[in-house]
């Protein structure tokens, strides 16, 4: 192989196929990149076996060939590669050389023939969906997703269909968030979307798909789902999670003994203040009392002292005196646009509902801490 390739493109595939390389102590050709050529175009691949990528960038194809590298160094070294330069790269006795303007390297190889190969869905369900869309979808929701792999199907994103629309939810059984999307495509499916994406996977996903302003045409089998994004020459894999998501439709109350309507930046500052006087379980404290018009946010540790904010805000319904984790609401209010707030309760034991005054794409539910 022989080929030359502009060192800024060539480094931003690198760097998204470096991300996704595994650490697999039995299996070290995982945490290699393979680079190849085809025809006039070259192609980075990478794969954890969970997931894969690859990547297309033009490049001036010289001689045909495919060599297996470790992505963390090529990724460093293209790091300390003037801007501007032309990288150089040429397989010499089973290592493959680099040269710019200014300096030569050699770097060992891996056996490029036993490098695993990316499924490629053939006659598969189907669906076209804008890049940012999937992207504002799954950053809207997967910060809610459970970091722990004991129950996989909450260690993910859930997506699926209903009413045209193209919905994605995440829970970790203490906080839930869901965001909607109006779903227009001419994709070719016997069943709705219906599929659930590892988080690890989805995080991925998110950073190799956030500057891409393709429309992605998505397909997916029950065990696999692949996103491709033609003109950034972008392919994408990924496992899905077998199992049942959770019916949390259940718990979803249309009812409310409660509400406060408040600024977003108002309540924004008063959480930030309680943050610093919380308890080891982040504990902050709703006193909604609407025959006075109050509304306060209280914290307090033992150690450091306590703290009470009232809130400038439009309350009606029930007193209510109620706890949550302070860290759960903070982490939900940069998915909401709206400047304005709806705070919804249902009684002190149910979970309290965020929206965004005006926008009925994205609710969040916290569940209550136990006193």
């Amino acid at each position: 192989m022989k080929v030359e390739c502009v060192k800024e493109k060539l480094r931003a595939a690198i760097g998204h196929a470096e991300r996704v390389t595994g650490k697999n102590l039995s299996l070290p050709l995982l945490g290699s990149i393979l680079i190849e050529t085809r025809a006039k175009t070259l192609f980075i691949r990478a794969t954890n076996l969970d997931i894969g990528v690859e990547l297309e960038l033009p490049a001036k194809i010289i001689e045909q060939g495919k060599v297996a590298v470790s992505g963390a160094f090529m990724n460093n070294f293209l790091g300390l590669v003037q801007e501007g330069d032309v990288l150089k790269m040429e397989t010499v006795n089973d290592n493959l050389a680099l040269a710019t303007r200014s300096s030569s390297s050699v770097l060992k190889c891996l056996p490029s023939d036993e490098f695993p190969t990316l499924p490629h869905l053939q006659e598969t369900d189907s669906m076209l969906l804008p890049a940012a869309k999937l992207v504002a979808g799954l950053r809207s929701v997967a910060y809610g997703a459970s970091l722990s792999d004991m129950k996989p199907e909450i260690s993910s994103v859930y997506l699926y269909e209903q009413d045209g629309e193209l919905i994605f939810v995440a829970t970790d059984s203490f906080r839930l968030g869901e965001k909607r999307y109006e779903l227009k495509d001419t994709g070719e499916r016997a069943e709705p979307v219906a599929v659930i994406i590892p988080l690890k996977n989805v995080l991925e996903l998110i950073r190799i798909f956030d500057s891409c302003s393709d429309v992605l045409f998505v397909q997916y089998t029950k065990s696999q789902i692949s996103f491709t994004a033609a003109q950034a020459g972008i392919y994408v894999t990924s496992r899905l999670v077998g199992g049942v998501f959770p019916n949390y439709q259940q718990i979803v109350s249309a009812q409310k003994k409660t509400e406060v309507v408040l600024a977003k930046k108002e309540l924004l500052q008063a959480l930030k203040l309680a943050t610093v006087f919380t308890d080891k379980f982040n504990q902050v404290t709703f006193k909604v009392v609407p025959s006075e018009g109050l509304c306060e946010v209280s914290s307090r540790n033992g150690d450091t002292g306590e703290t009470t904010t009232r809130l400038d805000a439009t309350v009606e319904g029930e007193e209510l005196a109620i706890s949550f984790n302070n860290k759960y609401i903070l982490d939900c209010l940069s998915s909401i646009s709206e400047d304005t707030l709806s705070l919804a309760f249902n009684g002190a034991s149910k979970p309290m509902t965020i929206r965004g005054m005006g926008d009925a794409s994205f609710f969040y539910l916290v569940m209550p801490l136990n006193r």
